[in-house]
C-alpha cells in the first residue's frame, strides 16, 4: 500500500531507501535549502522517481542558507576534509534541518492522507548530527503523532545500519550508485577527500561494489 512520503535528497541513503520501499512510497519530497550539492543532488532525485513512477516535489527552503550557519551552507571552500569521526565535521551541522524538513513532510501526509514519513538517517550519522540519531528519532515520530489527528509516524529503518549495510542492500537491489550524489562541496565532480566522500568510498568497498564516481585527480 501506498502510505508514506520519503525525505529523498538524492544521496546513497536516501535512493537505496527509495528503491527499498518503492511498494509504500507515494511521494518523495527533496528539499533545496542551499547547501553548496543541492544542485546536484536534486537531478539524481527527480531521475529516481522518474524511473519507479513515484511522485516527486522539491520544496524551496532558502530562508536556511540566508540565517543558519553551516559550512554545508558558505560554500565550498569551508567544508573541512576528513574523517566523519574527526572533530571537524561538525562544521557540516545544518541546525535542527532534518527537524524542519520532517516537519513539512508530516503536514504533506496528513494532507495526503498518508500515514508515514520516511528518512534514511544511519548509524554513521550518529556521532555528528543529532537529528539523526535514534532519540531524535523516536522524540520526533512520538511528536507527530501527538499532533496530528491520523497519528503520522516517523519510520527509519536504517537507524542502527552502517553505510555499508545500506550499500549491500542497494546493490542486492541493483543501484547503480554513479546516478548518486555524497560530496559536500558540490563542485562539478566528487573531492574524494571530504567526510561524505570518504564514507562513500570506504562505504562501496565494504559491499564488494566497483565504485564508477568520478573523483577529483
Amino acid at each position: 500500500m501506498k502510505d508514506s512520503i520519503l525525505i529523498l535528497s538524492g544521496g546513497m541513503d536516501s535512493t537505496t531507501l527509495l528503491y527499498d520501499y518503492q511498494d509504500r512510497i507515494a511521494l518523495a519530497l527533496s528539499f533545496d535549502y542551499g547547501s553548496n550539492h543541492n544542485a546536484r543532488e536534486l537531478p539524481f532525485a527527480r531521475l529516481h522517481c522518474e524511473r519507479l513512477g513515484i511522485e516527486h516535489i522539491t520544496i524551496n527552503l532558502d530562508f536556511m542558507s540566508r540565517h543558519f550557519e553551516s559550512s554545508l551552507l558558505s560554500g565550498a571552500s569551508d567544508i573541512p576534509e576528513g574523517h566523519y569521526e574527526d572533530e571537524n565535521m561538525r562544521s557540516t551541522v545544518v541546525p535542527f534541518r532534518n527537524g524542519i524538513m520532517l516537519s513539512i513532510a508530516v503536514g504533506m501526509a496528513e494532507s495526503r492522507g498518508l500515514k508515514h514519513v520516511m528518512m534514511a538517517n544511519h548509524g554513521g550519522d550518529h556521532a555528528i548530527y543529532p537529528d539523526c540519531r535514534a532519540a531524535f528519532v523516536d522524540a520526533f515520530s512520538q511528536a507527530a503523532q501527538a499532533g496530528t489527528y491520523d497519528g503520522i509516524d516517523l519510520v527509519s529503518p536504517y537507524t542502527g545500519l552502517t553505510k555499508g549495510d545500506i550499500a549491500r542492500r542497494g546493490k542486492a537491489l541493483g543501484i547503480d550508485y554513479a546516478e548518486t550524489w555524497s560530496c559536500y562541496k558540490g563542485g562539478d565532480v566528487h573531492c574524494g577527500r571530504c567526510g561524505t566522500c570518504i564514507e562513500r568510498r570506504e562505504a562501496l568497498a565494504e559491499a564488494g561494489i566497483e565504485d564508477h564516481t568520478e573523483y577529483e585527480k
